[in-house]
C-alpha cells in the first residue's frame, strides 16, 4: 500500500512564481509607464463612443450597419495595442539599429502615394488604397520616420562620447533628412502634415542642444517656404479657400466655412455638461461633416460638455506630461530626442485639431491623437507611446 505520510507539497521559489515574476523590481513590465498607458487608452476607448456616436446614423457611411465604425475604431485600437507592444519587446537599442530601414520604408510608401498606387479620399491625394475598404495614409508614418531619422544623426556622436552637443555636420544631414519627406508630403499636397513635421524639427532641434543659430534659421526658412508655397501655386483652391475662411469667419460661413461654423454650434449647444451621449441635435442632424475625424471633438463639446472637452484635454495632458518625464530622465540624447519629437507632434496636432473645432485655428486636416477614427493615425500615436516606453525602460531600476 503505498503511504503518503512523506509527501511533500513541491514549492517554486520566488523567482519561478509567474506572479513573482511580474511584480518582481526589475520586470520589464514594472519599467512601463502605465499612468501613460492608461491615460492614453481611455483616450481611445472614450473616444470609440464619440465615433460611434458621429456615425450610427449615417447609412451612406455605414452601410446600413450603425457598429461599423465602432467596430472598426476598436480593432484599429487593438492593432495599434499590437504594434506598440512589439516596439516595447523590441527594445530602444533594436530599435536605433532599425532606423535606417525604417526611413527607407516610409519614403518608399511616400513615393507610392505620388505613383498610380496613390488615390484621394476627401480632396486629399494622401492614401495607398488596398481592397476591402483598407487603405492607408503614409504621411501619419513619415512623422515617426522623421523622429526617429533626426535623433539617429543627432545623437550619434554625443552618445558615442565624441561631443557634448550635436556638431553642426549633424544638424544639417538630420535637417536635410527630414526635408525629403517634407518635400514629397507637399507634393501631395498635405499641407496639415507638413505643419506638424515642422514643429516636430523645431522639438527636435531645440531638445538637442543644437546651436541656436539653427533654430532662427529654420523659423526663417519655414516662413520663406510658407510664402513660396502660396505664391507657386502648390496650394490646392479648397486649402487656400480654408486660409481665407479662417482669417475671415464672415467669408463664406454656408460654404468653406461651413465645417467650422456648424461645429462651434455644437460645442456652444453642449453648455457645461452637455445634452447626454448620443443625443446631440447637431450630431443627430449631421450638421458637421467629417465629425468622425477631424471634428470629432464637437462631439466631445456638445453631447458632453464644456467638462467632457477639458477631461479629453486633460488626459491628453497627462500623456504629454509622462512624456515629458520620460525625456528628463532618458539615459541618452537618442531617448531624449525622441522624446521631444513625439511630444512636439502630440502637442502640436492636438492643439490645432481643437483649434480648429472652436475656430481659433484654420482647417488643416489633422487627426486628434488617439481620438479621431482612422487606422494610420491610431497606428502612427501607439507606436509612438511604444518608442516612449522602450527609452522609459532604459532607465536605472528606481527612476
Amino acid at each position: 500500500m503505498t503511504s503518503y505520510g512523506s509527501y511533500r507539497p513541491i514549492r517554486l521559489s520566488p523567482q519561478r512564481r509567474p506572479l513573482a515574476r511580474v511584480l518582481a523590481k526589475d520586470s520589464p513590465l514594472r519599467r512601463l509607464d502605465w499612468i501613460m498607458i492608461l491615460a492614453a487608452l481611455a483616450l481611445s476607448l472614450g473616444s470609440s463612443l464619440l465615433v460611434w456616436s458621429a456615425t450610427r446614423g449615417r447609412d451612406s457611411l455605414t452601410h446600413g450597419d450603425p457598429q461599423y465604425f465602432l467596430y472598426r475604431h476598436l480593432t484599429n485600437l487593438l492593432i495599434g495595442l499590437v504594434l506598440c507592444g512589439t516596439v516595447i519587446t523590441i527594445g530602444n537599442r533594436r530599435v536605433r539599429t532599425a532606423v535606417p530601414v525604417v526611413y527607407v520604408a516610409v519614403l518608399l510608401m511616400l513615393v507610392a502615394v505620388l505613383s498610380p498606387l496613390g488615390s484621394t479620399i476627401n480632396g486629399a491625394h494622401s492614401w495607398i488604397q488596398f481592397g476591402g475598404g483598407f487603405s492607408i495614409q503614409p504621411a501619419e508614418f513619415a512623422k515617426l520616420g522623421i523622429v526617429l531619422g533626426m535623433a539617429l544623426l543627432l545623437s550619434a556622436q554625443v552618445d558615442a562620447g565624441e561631443r557634448e552637443v550635436p556638431s553642426d555636420r549633424s544638424v544639417l544631414q538630420a535637417l536635410g533628412l527630414a526635408g525629403v519627406p517634407i518635400g514629397i508630403v507637399l507634393l501631395m499636397p498635405d499641407v496639415g502634415s507638413v505643419m506638424v513635421m515642422a514643429v516636430i524639427i523645431l522639438g527636435i532641434l531645440l531638445a538637442s542642444g543644437a546651436a541656436n543659430r539653427w533654430v532662427f534659421g529654420l523659423l526663417v526658412a519655414g516662413t520663406a517656404g510658407s510664402v513660396a508655397v502660396w505664391q507657386l501655386g502648390i496650394l490646392s483652391k479648397y486649402q487656400i479657400d480654408r486660409f481665407a475662411a479662417f482669417a475671415n469667419p464672415a467669408l463664406d460661413p454656408s460654404g468653406v466655412g461651413y465645417n467650422t461654423a456648424q461645429a462651434r454650434i455644437a460645442i456652444g449647444s453642449g453648455g457645461l455638461t452637455g445634452m447626454g451621449l448620443f443625443h446631440g441635435t447637431q450630431t443627430i442632424g449631421q450638421f458637421v461633416p467629417e465629425q468622425q475625424t477631424d471634428f470629432v471633438f464637437s462631439v466631445a463639446g456638445e453631447e458632453l460638455g464644456f467638462v467632457g472637452g477639458i477631461a479629453l484635454i486633460g488626459l491628453l495632458g497627462v500623456v504629454l506630461w509622462r512624456a515629458c518625464r520620460i525625456a528628463r530622465q532618458a539615459t541618452d540624447l537618442f531617448g531624449t530626442v525622441v522624446c521631444a519629437g513625439v511630444i512636439s507632434w502630440f502637442a502640436f496636432q492636438a492643439f490645432e485639431n481643437i483649434g480648429m473645432n472652436l475656430g481659433i485655428m484654420p482647417v488643416a486636416g489633422i487627426p486628434l491623437p488617439f481620438v479621431s477614427y482612422g487606422g494610420s493615425s491610431m497606428f502612427a500615436v501607439w507606436i509612438a507611446i511604444g518608442l516612449l516606453q522602450s527609452v522609459r525602460s532604459q532607465r536605472p531600476i528606481g527612476i
